[in-house]
């Protein structure tokens, strides 16, 4: 999607939004600051900029001798209720329980810090699965009465077993089969910084290092982890920043 109604000379695709992802286009050789940092720009020019779940402050982009400013629009996000968790995994204490997380937040922290030369995110996203969309981006969440962390992603309801396609080209860069929160999970680099993760499936069909195309199976769907019922969670992400992998998709079409 292009962007409308935005005062800026430099190309750039997506939306200017809370958890939305520009793909731009420089001038290839050309470098490009974001907020003072320099960003990765590929040979043909390409590079992103993400805008976090509670972005506010205005971004400042610099790509060659081009000059802009983004103000991200503000979005109002939706408060989710889970119950019916095993309280284990609402609020673990157990120091095994402890040390599984630790080690899990260590492996997928490794690879968010990945910044591959891959533009596999260059032809867009689909949606890995279709269903009843069950969680959104961005929501607070209420589990067992008990506050916690925003949604950083997005559910998709569907039968156990369904098939679970690559949103986009990619490398597997982690396969675990047994994470506490997440179950078996497997996450693809898209290059740039930018990952997709996928959830709580009941069996993974990919091994790392493998090259996978937009719509490969890369697993089933499953409850595995915490989790209520056969659902997909996928995320994607630009090193640390969450983006709403709704926006990236756009509407979901039946297959």
């Amino acid at each position: 999607m292009a962007l409308s109604s935005l005062a800026c000379a430099i190309p750039l695709e997506g939306q200017v939004i809370q958890g939305g992802l520009l793909i731009g286009r420089a001038a290839p050789g050309a470098s490009v600051v974001v907020m003072g940092k320099p960003v990765r720009v590929s040979e043909e020019g390409l590079f992103l900029v993400a805008f976090g779940r509670d972005a506010t402050e205005p971004v400042e982009l610099k790509a060659g001798l081009m000059h802009c400013t983004l103000q991200p629009k503000k979005r109002i996000y939706k408060i989710t209720r889970i119950d019916g968790l095993p309280p284990r995994k609402v609020t673990p204490r157990a120091p095994e329980d402890l040390a599984r997380i630790r080690a899990d937040n260590a492996a997928i922290r490794e690879v968010r810090r990945l910044d591959t030369s891959a533009t596999d995110f260059a032809g867009g996203f689909q949606w890995p699965v279709t269903g009843r969309l069950s969680g959104v981006f961005g929501a607070q969440r209420i589990l067992n009465g008990k506050p916690r962390r925003y949604h950083n992603g997005v559910d998709i309801a569907a039968p156990a077993g369904t098939p679970i396609a690559a949103s986009a080209p990619g490398r597997v860069v982690l396969v675990r089969q047994d994470m506490f929160f997440a179950g078996k999970t497997v996450m693809l680099d898209h290059g740039h910084g930018l990952t997709s993760v996928y959830i709580h499936l009941s069996a993974i069909t990919v091994k790392e290092g493998q090259r996978v195309n937009a719509g490969g199976t890369i697993g089933r769907v499953g409850m595995t982890g915490r989790a209520t019922g056969p659902h997909l969670h996928w995320g994607v992400t630009l090193f640390e920043k969450h983006v709403d992998p709704h926006i990236l998709a756009g509407p979901m079409r039946a297959k």
